[in-house]
C-alpha cells in the first residue's frame, strides 16, 4: 500500500488520508452499488471511498505499520473478514535479522504486490481502479522476506493464508513471489507470481490457483507518466484439472500528461477476459465476461496534498453484462465520477 507523507516524531511517523467522491452510473443500479467494483462503488451518492490513519515505526532493526481503514471500499472489499478484521488495511511487524545486510522479515497483514494499482488513488494516474486490481488481492496475510539482490533488483518471498484472506479459509498455505527491477530513476518493472489452494466454504470445488502478473511504471519527472499491467490466472477445480476453461486474463495501459503542477489529464484503455466466470460473475443472465473499457480524467492539484479529479469511463462488452436505466441487460455503460483527496 502507498505511504502517506506523515508527521515524524522520533522513530514514529503518523499520517492520514481521505478520499471522498460522487459517482453516477447511467445504468442506475437499484441497490446503489456499481457492479464489478469494490472501489468508488456507490451510485448517486456523496460519500467516502477510503479514509485511514497511517502509523509507522522505523528503527535500524525493527519496523512496524498499522493502518485502520474506513469507507465504502472497506465495506465492499473486506466484507468476508470477520469482526474488526474488516477494518485492517495493513498491520505488520518486521525485523532485520542481520545488522550488515538489508534483509527484512515482516509478518501480519501486508500490502499486495499484484498489479500496478493499489487502493490508495492519490498516487495513481486515474482516479477509478482498472478491473485488474479489483480481481487480485488488495492485501495479503502472512509473512514476507525482502532480499536485495543488487542496487537495482530486489526479490520478495511470501508465505500466505491465501488469496486476500486474513482469516484462513482452509488448512493449506499459499506462496507468492515478487521481483522488482529499477533500471533507473524513471522506470520500474515488477513480476509477481502466486500459487495456492483456494478451496473454501463458498467455493468448495476450487483447488490450486496459479497466477502471474507483470507491470511497468514510467515517470520522466516532467510531463509524461505511463503504466501498463498484464496478468493471467488458472484455477483448478474438482471437475476441471488445468485446461483453458479455467483461465482468465487482462491487460491495461494508462497515460498522464502534466501541463503544470496544477493541471494534468489522464487516459486509460483495458480489456478483461473471463469467459468461465472464474473471477467475475455477471450480474445479468450473461454467461461470460469479456469487457473493454476506456476512460479520460482531468486532475487538478492546487497543493501537494490536495487533489480534485473528474473522470468519465465507458464500458463495452461482448456480452450483455450491464443494465441500462430501465434495468434491461445491455453490452455498454457510462460512468461519471468526481472526487477530492487530502493527505498529510
Amino acid at each position: 500500500m502507498d505511504m502517506t507523507p506523515g508527521e515524524k516524531i522520533g522513530n514514529l511517523r503518523i499520517g492520514a488520508y481521505i478520499d471522498a467522491y460522487y459517482g453516477y452510473d447511467f445504468g442506475s443500479p437499484e441497490d446503489g452499488n456499481i457492479p464489478y467494483f469494490a472501489s468508488m462503488n456507490r451510485h448517486n451518492e456523496a460519500t467516502i471511498n477510503l479514509a485511514f490513519v497511517d502509523v509507522r515505526y522505523q528503527s535500524e532493526r525493527i519496523r512496524g505499520r498499522f493502518v485502520p481503514g474506513f469507507g465504502t471500499f472497506i465495506n465492499a472489499n473486506n466484507q468476508s473478514e470477520p469482526g474488526s478484521l474488516k477494518n485492517i488495511l495493513e498491520g505488520s511487524v518486521g525485523f532485520r535479522p542481520f545488522a550488515k545486510k538489508d534483509i527484512w522479515i515482516d509478518f501480519g497483514v501486508l500490502g499486495s504486490p499484484y498489479t500496478n494499482e493499489s487502493a490508495v488513488s492519490r498516487d495513481h494516474l486515474m482516479y477509478t481502479r482498472s478491473f485488474a486490481p479489483e480481481y487480485v488481492p488488495y492485501y495479503l496475510a502472512g509473512g514476507k522476506v525482502t532480499l536485495p539482490l543488487s542496487g537495482k533488483l530486489t526479490a520478495y518471498l511470501y508465505l500466505l493464508n491465501g488469496w486476500q484472506q486474513i482469516q484462513d479459509q482452509n488448512e493449506g498455505k499459499s506462496l507468492g513471489t515478487q521481483l522488482e527491477f529499477r533500471p533507473n530513476g524513471k522506470n520500474l518493472f515488477n513480476w509477481n507470481t502466486y500459487i495456492g489452494d483456494e478451496r473454501s466454504e463458498l467455493n468448495p470445488d476450487n483447488r490450486i490457483r496459479y497466477f502471474t502478473d507483470i507491470y511497468w511504471i514510467y515517470n520522466d519527472g516532467k510531463k509524461w507518466s505511463f503504466t501498463s499491467s498484464a496478468y493471467i490466472g488458472l484455477q483448478e477445480t474438482v471437475q476441471n484439472r488445468p485446461t483453458s476453461e479455467g483461465i482468465w486474463w487482462q491487460g491495461n495501459f494508462i497515460a498522464r500528461y502534466t501541463f503544470t503542477e496544477l493541471l494534468s489529464v489522464s487516459g486509460r484503455v483495458e480489456y478483461f477476459w473471463d469467459p468461465s466466470r472464474i473471477q467475475i460473475v455477471p450480474v445479468t443472465p450473461a454467461e461470460k465476461f469479456r469487457t473493454f473499457s476506456s476512460g479520460l480524467a482531468l486532475n487538478v492539484s492546487p497543493a501537494t496534498n490536495l487533489m480534485f479529479r473528474f473522470e468519465g469511463r465507458y464500458f463495452l462488452s461482448q456480452d450483455a453484462v450491464f443494465f441500462d436505466a430501465q434495468q434491461n441487460p445491455t453490452d455498454s455503460k457510462l460512468w461519471m465520477i468526481s472526487n477530492v483527496t487530502f493527505s498529510f
